[in-house]
């Protein structure tokens, strides 16, 4: 299964079927607009009745994403339903891209900077964005 939508690529790693490697861009209008960012998706055994495993692997300066890459998005905790597809998680992840929640941080210091200062956290985030995510070739569509 390789999944073809705009501003996202997802196929699966040859040596485990449960392993998917993912690229999305980063959405106009947005900080990360221009970037190529990695993602790791793994399907745990209970899949598709308990959610798959989704973090960043390119260094990104967003509220709802920590250090290690792990992403605050509700559809991957107590929301996730079995109905869901690998597609919508994925375009929820674009989506929380497009809209950073400070009100629901995963990284403290990023939520703070977000709220005491948007300008200049959209502003690292940027810079971030051209440091970290701009270097990888797009390689969908």
């Amino acid at each position: 299964m390789s999944l073809k939508q705009p501003g996202i690529s997802a196929s699966p790693s040859e040596d485990n079927m449960r392993y998917f490697n993912v690229m999305v861009l980063g959405p106009s209008q947005s900080p990360y607009e221009r970037g190529v960012f990695k993602l790791e998706i793994f399907l745990p055994e209970e899949y598709p009745m308990s959610a798959p495993k989704v973090r960043f692997l390119t260094k990104i300066y967003h509220p709802n994403i920590d250090k290690l890459g792990r992403i605050c998005l509700d559809i991957l905790k107590d929301k996730w339903s079995p109905a869901l597809q690998i597609r919508t998680v994925l375009l929820s992840i674009q989506a929380l891209l497009s809209a950073p929640n400070p009100d629901d941080p995963l990284s403290e210091n990023i939520a703070k900077h977000w709220k005491s200062n948007e300008a200049e956290a959209v502003e690292t985030a940027k810079e971030w964005t051209r440091l970290y995510a701009s270097g990888a070739r797009w390689i969908g569509e």
